[in-house]
């Protein structure tokens, strides 16, 4: 069973103390209610993992390397690799565990390359990531400093995979990933008196959100006062009246509702009680960013684009295109 003991720690120790009171409950709750029919079999994967100790770790440079190769005999990092595989798809990375690339369908570390010199330095700073996936980003933010990072992302499997991790990283990190949804965080700065954390990233969340504006008020409500957004979502070319809201699938994809204009994104920032709103970024996907691997074979990128127009959609939609948004709250 994966623990949180060392994040109540971490909690008791900021002034989000209250909340680690609440913590326990509600993450049992979720993994009563929340029963995956794989979950005893990731378990029983997660304790036959080898006992490596890492010679080194780093955090801070694209392929996030815990261990070396020699960390290990080759019988051992055959069976850490048999484990590994177990788990995928590996979407977000890449990852190098004692020797092993971990080639995952999506060069993570590409946004972050976009986004990192913009924005205010983590160093020492209570981050929240929400729908972090299997956790890249947020090793990432630990590399720059921080000194307390906590994704939220409902996956189990994705909990599963960071916890690999981190097992092997340090247990008692200052990082950690919760199965929640978004909306059963507190909101920090109202039920915690004026609390919450310095920096919020939401990246690739909005466009599956019914209610953009609701999502965006719930991420302005994680932020202690003077705080800042890091919001990474699709948009479309256009004025500010212009959105796009599929018929039915957008790039294969089931849950896409919103895809607003750059200009309409800072208006509804606008209007949620955001300021000092500025694109600092916009890209379009490439087939290079996000593709398949060994470590993820299925469908990707170039199966959601028309075959004889790669600018758009097998839908018939503009190709995705994502622009990076950061701003800020009184």
């Amino acid at each position: 069973m994966i623990q949180f003991e060392f994040l109540y720690q971490h909690l008791q120790a900021t002034d989000l103390a209250d909340w680690s009171e609440i913590l326990p409950a509600q993450i049992e709750k979720i993994f009563k209610q929340r029963f995956h029919g794989k979950r005893e079999q990731w378990q029983a994967l997660l304790a036959d993992l080898p006992m490596i100790k890492a010679s080194e770790i780093n955090i801070s440079i694209d392929k996030v390397r815990i261990g070396s190769k020699a960390d290990c005999d080759q019988e051992t990092q055959k069976q850490l690799k048999q484990i590994l595989q177990q788990f995928k798809p590996w979407r977000k990375g890449p990852y190098e565990l004692f020797g092993i690339h971990i080639d995952t369908e999506w060069r993570s570390d590409w946004k972050w390359q976009r986004l990192q010199e913009h924005i205010s330095p983590l160093k020492n700073r209570h981050i929240l990531d929400i729908g972090c996936g299997n956790g890249y980003h947020l090793w990432r933010m630990l590399g720059e400093g921080a000194r307390l990072v906590i994704g939220v992302d409902p996956s189990q499997f994705f909990l599963s995979q960071f916890y690999i991790i981190k097992h092997y990283a340090g247990k008692d990190l200052p990082i950690h990933l919760l199965p929640l949804k978004d909306e059963e965080l507190p909101a920090f700065n109202q039920q915690y008196r004026g609390k919450g954390f310095d920096t919020v990233f939401s990246m690739g969340v909005l466009y599956h959100r019914q209610s953009p504006i609701t999502h965006l008020q719930q991420l302005r409500s994680f932020l202690r006062r003077g705080g800042e957004l890091i919001l990474e979502t699709l948009v479309i070319e256009g004025e500010e009246q212009n959105i796009l809201m599929p018929e039915d699938r957008y790039a294969k994809m089931r849950n896409v509702w919103f895809i607003p204009s750059t200009k309409l994104l800072q208006r509804m920032l606008q209007r949620a009680g955001f300021i000092n709103i500025r694109v600092v970024d916009i890209n379009q996907t490439s087939c290079e960013e996000q593709r398949v691997t060994d470590w993820m074979s299925y469908e990707s990128l170039a199966d959601f684009l028309d075959p004889n127009n790669k600018n758009n959609t097998i839908e018939g939609y503009p190709a995705p295109k994502r622009a990076i948004v950061i701003c800020n709250i009184s």
